[in-house]
């Protein structure tokens, strides 16, 4: 039977880094996926940082689950060969920290095209990067999200299948349910023998983020199911979005006013902690 082990973006708590230890170690968290240290992403920062970095998370004993990264998350039209450049940075900066896990997206179309029409090229342009990864040993873990080629479950299907055994599967139910796609019935069962760990957010269709538990991403059915059905450890890492961080804006909006607000990220990070680990007990 799998265990689920637990990690967090704790730069949804605050920018700096020992301000988000701070906040795992509170929460007894023992793992971080990496994405923003004081607002920059971690595939920008000099390897000065990095080394820094990887101190800090040796005296705090914190694990790295993933790299959050932004790969694939540009136009196909854009700079591609400068994606790439950045891409075998952030596999550097993946192997100075080893980290394994790289979480990353499969790009928007041209403007005024349909991702739908751009597959061939988002196949070679994925491939390009495995192939690039290889040579680092790590592994790229796509993510579905809004937009993107991987946003329905039937298109990242279409991925796994294409790309083989070498495209590791973010699981995000709550992005899923957020654009109208039933995320148990419908994208687990399409997805669940590719799955490697799990985003954990929650969603109403109607157009808002809510806390673990509250929205229809029937998370907690999701990982019973996959908790029964295999062994080995599983990273769930907790995604909340329930208040902005560097580099989020503002959520996508459908006009739906959301009923779920907090005074600031610090209480809506240690709500979405509380609710998750609800989830996890309740499924041991």
């Amino acid at each position: 039977m799998k265990q689920y082990l637990l990690s967090a973006f704790a730069d949804e708590y605050a920018d700096s880094l020992p301000e988000q230890l701070d906040a795992l170690d509170r929460f007894k968290i023992p793992y971080i996926e990496l994405r923003f240290i004081d607002g920059i992403s971690i595939s920008h920062l000099p390897k000065n940082r990095i080394t820094d970095i990887k101190q800090q998370l040796k005296d705090r004993g914190i694990g790295i689950s993933a790299i959050g990264s932004p790969l694939g998350k540009i136009p196909l039209d854009g700079d591609l060969d400068g994606h790439m450049d950045m891409a075998r940075k952030t596999f550097e900066t993946a192997r100075e920290l080893d980290a394994e896990n790289i979480r990353i997206f499969s790009f928007y179309p041209p403007q005024g095209e349909s991702i739908r029409q751009c597959r061939s090229k988002v196949l070679d342009t994925l491939g390009t990067m495995l192939d690039i990864a290889d040579k680092y040993n790590v592994v790229l873990c796509h993510e579905n999200e809004a937009g993107i080629f991987g946003e329905s479950p039937e298109a990242c299907l279409d991925l796994f299948k294409n790309l083989g055994s070498r495209l590791g599967c973010v699981f995000d139910m709550g992005n899923f349910a957020l654009e109208g796609y039933e995320p148990n019935h419908r994208a687990y069962r399409l997805l669940k023998d590719h799955i490697t760990y799990f985003h954990i957010k929650d969603a109403l269709s109607a157009g808002a983020i809510v806390p673990p538990g509250e929205g229809e991403a029937q998370i907690q059915k999701i990982l019973g199911s996959f908790k029964k059905e295999g062994a080995g450890n599983v990273f769930t890492t907790l995604e909340p979005h329930l208040q902005t961080f560097s580099g989020l804006n503002a959520i996508a909006s459908k006009g739906f006013d959301n009923p779920w607000k907090y005074p600031d990220r610090e209480t809506a990070f240690a709500d979405a902690v509380t609710r998750l680990k609800n989830i996890l007990e309740a499924i041991q």
